[in-house]
């Protein structure tokens, strides 16, 4: 079948229009063509038409843009058409309105397909009709009614948009706020916890202190109590003991008036014949005497230990009578101390072995039992410790002790000496602490000062200070020697020299803590002056050994800063002393064991402890720990090692 080839050429204007068509025409193009050619046909028409338009219409975007209008062309070509051209004219004049010029391409026609052919050739006119004016007008108003409703809801929407982000930060703001209003009551709230907290504690801890005193409190009301039962029951009790002892006295005073004065004459005749005796062992005590001084000198001549000042008497272990123990020993023994400090010490163990005496005979002839005051003492004792409201309280509980007349002073003076001494001995012992309270109540009664230290000087020869130096012609073994320096013996075995030294330091550090103890109101009867002394006497008169050494550096822990401080250069020409002759004295003697006491020393001197206040020296102030101290005696169990010894 052949190709035929129709060309259409449309005319390029009809009535004065020129029409231009165009395939890629938009919807809004096709109404702005329209309205151009209305305004042609109204001003062609010699009759007004009515809804005649003054002014063409307005065309928007789709973002609300205004578009200018176009001509509307439109074009039609197929390349299947070939030097072919056809024009095509059509015109329709209803309703008076003039048809639009085409300028078409080429068309295929294909004798195989008609129904293609005439498919793709007829032409949609139904745009080209003519449109009537209300239609028009109709279309024209419901285009600006749908384009005002899109402007509309396009306005409400971005209105709502606004306010939607406007909502947004406020509400994004009340959260915030919210949050940091949360958190500032959070911590309000930690603050007011953390208060109640303290308050709470604080009620708990005074809650706990005012039920503690009113144990306290209750006790001492309940003790008061059983004191004045007791003392009630004993009142009674002593009276009718003291009627029945007055009759009985009344009853034997006739007896006693019978024999009085043969008793009488049988005592002078007694005395008589002591005296004789006692001076025959004087004169044989002062011809061994110069025998042994004489060795004495001839040992320093030839390059023995020296002193200037050494003593010879006879053998006196502790405890003896010196007359009895003058005639147990058929020796000498040799006596390193300084007259003065034998002298003292002699006089104060005469005043205590009166008091003791005297006790004695007062517990004899009462029916009364004084061990309840004693243990009392020895509990108040116990009981002292390093703070300031401890030791006021113990020393005024032991002054009113003293003050009671229920009980003997002299019963309680003793008992108050021995517990002293004997408490030193414990671990837990406060030597400053006991130095003050010593000193607060024998600032009252000074009396018992001297009966103390004469406890404390039978208990320790190094307090006097003394030496008994071991001779085997005075004593019959080690042992013996051992008891007469102090040792003590258990079941019939001497305690170690560890022990012993133990004891030595425990003795030397209470009595070198006393005499540097001044207190605010009250005078130290055995003060400064007293510790000088012993210094000086202990550098005189003893040698060089590992119980002086250990003597003396326990005194110079305690006292040596109080006696820097008060005699200054003098003090420092002791300590030279001490460095050059007692130190080289020890070094001489090549003993292992002396080598921990000997560093001791020497540190104290080269590093100058003596500038540096001792602890526990200046008292602390009250302590809750402090008010509550047990009464037994624990200590006993407790063991303590000695630094002396490797």
């Amino acid at each position: 079948m052949g190709v035929v080839k129709l060309e259409i050429r449309c005319p390029q204007t009809v009535n004065g229009i020129r029409l231009e068509p165009d395939p890629d025409w938009s919807f809004d193009a096709l109404l702005s063509e329209i309205d151009s050619l209305e305004k042609k046909l109204n001003v062609s028409s010699s009759v007004p038409l009515p809804f005649t338009k003054t002014k063409s219409r307005e065309f928007f975007g789709e973002n609300g843009i205004k578009r200018s209008p176009s001509a509307f062309v439109m074009r039609i070509s197929d390349e299947e058409f070939e030097d072919s051209e056809g024009e095509a004219e059509e015109v329709h004049d209803r309703g008076s309105a003039k048809a639009a010029r085409f300028n078409c391409d080429e068309f295929y026609l294909s004798g195989s397909d008609d129904s293609d052919n005439e498919s793709s050739l007829q032409v949609e006119t139904y745009l080209m009709n003519e449109v009537g004016l209300v239609e028009s007008a109709l279309v024209e108003l419901t285009h600006e009614h749908q384009l005002g409703v899109k402007e509309e809801i396009r306005s409400k929407i971005s209105s709502l948009e606004t306010d939607f982000m406007n909502e947004s930060e406020k509400s994004s703001s009340a959260h915030a706020k919210v949050d940091k209003y949360r958190e500032a009551r959070r911590e309000v709230e930690r603050k007011f916890d953390v208060q109640y907290q303290r308050r709470i504690a604080e009620a708990l801890d005074n809650h706990l202190t005012a039920i503690q005193r009113d144990h306290e409190l209750k006790s001492q009301i309940e003790e008061r109590k059983i004191r004045s039962d007791a003392a009630h029951a004993e009142a009674k009790r002593r009276e009718k003991a003291l009627q029945e002892e007055r009759l009985r006295q009344e009853k034997a005073k006739a007896e006693a008036e019978a024999k009085l004065k043969a008793e009488e004459a049988k005592r002078v005749a007694s005395e008589a014949e002591r005296r004789a005796a006692k001076e025959a062992a004087e004169r044989e005590a002062d011809k061994a005497s110069k025998a042994n001084t004489s060795e004495v000198s001839q040992t320093e001549a030839l390059g023995g230990p020296t002193a200037t000042s050494s003593v010879v008497l006879n053998a006196q272990p502790k405890g003896f009578d010196t007359d009895k123990t003058k005639n147990s020993y058929s020796g000498g023994n040799m006596l390193r101390a300084a007259e003065s400090a034998l002298n003292l010490e002699r006089e104060r163990l005469q005043k205590l072995k009166e008091l003791d005496e005297r006790n004695q005979s007062l517990r004899s002839s009462s029916n009364e039992d004084f061990g309840s005051t004693e243990r009392h003492i020895a509990r108040l004792i116990r009981q002292i410790r390093g703070t300031k409201d401890n030791v006021r309280t113990k020393a005024s509980e032991l002054i009113k002790i003293f003050s009671n007349p229920r009980c003997p002073q002299t019963i309680s003076i003793a008992s108050f000496a021995k517990k002293v001494v004997s408490h030193c001995e414990s671990p837990d012992n406060a030597a400053f602490a006991c130095g003050h309270v010593i000193v607060l109540v024998t600032s009252q009664f000074p009396q018992a000062m001297d009966l103390l230290v004469a406890e404390l000087q039978r208990a320790c020869i190094y307090t006097v200070p003394k030496h008994i130096s071991y001779s085997k012609s005075t004593f019959e073994s080690k042992e013996a020697y051992w008891k007469a320096i102090g040792y003590r013996e258990d079941d019939g075995k001497i305690e170690s020299t560890k022990d012993y030294l133990k004891r030595l330091e425990s003795y030397m550090k209470l009595y070198g803590a006393l005499v540097q103890t001044e207190v605010a109101g009250g005078q130290n009867v055995h003060g400064l002056k007293e510790g000088w002394a012993w210094l000086a006497r202990f550098l005189n008169a003893l040698p060089a050994n590992i119980y002086t050494a250990v003597a003396l550096n326990a005194f110079l822990q305690m006292a040596g800063f109080a006696l820097f401080r008060k005699y200054k250069s003098q003090f420092m020409k002791l300590l030279n002393i001490i460095s050059e002759n007692f130190l080289n004295a020890l070094r001489a003697q090549e003993d292992p064991e002396l080598r921990p006491i000997m560093a001791e020393i020497q540190s104290y001197l080269e590093d100058r402890k003596f500038l540096q206040e001792p602890e526990g020296r200046a008292l602390q102030g009250s302590l809750l720990s402090s008010v509550m101290v047990p009464d037994s005696d624990y200590q006993d169990s407790y063991h303590q090692p000695n630094r002396y010894f490797y």
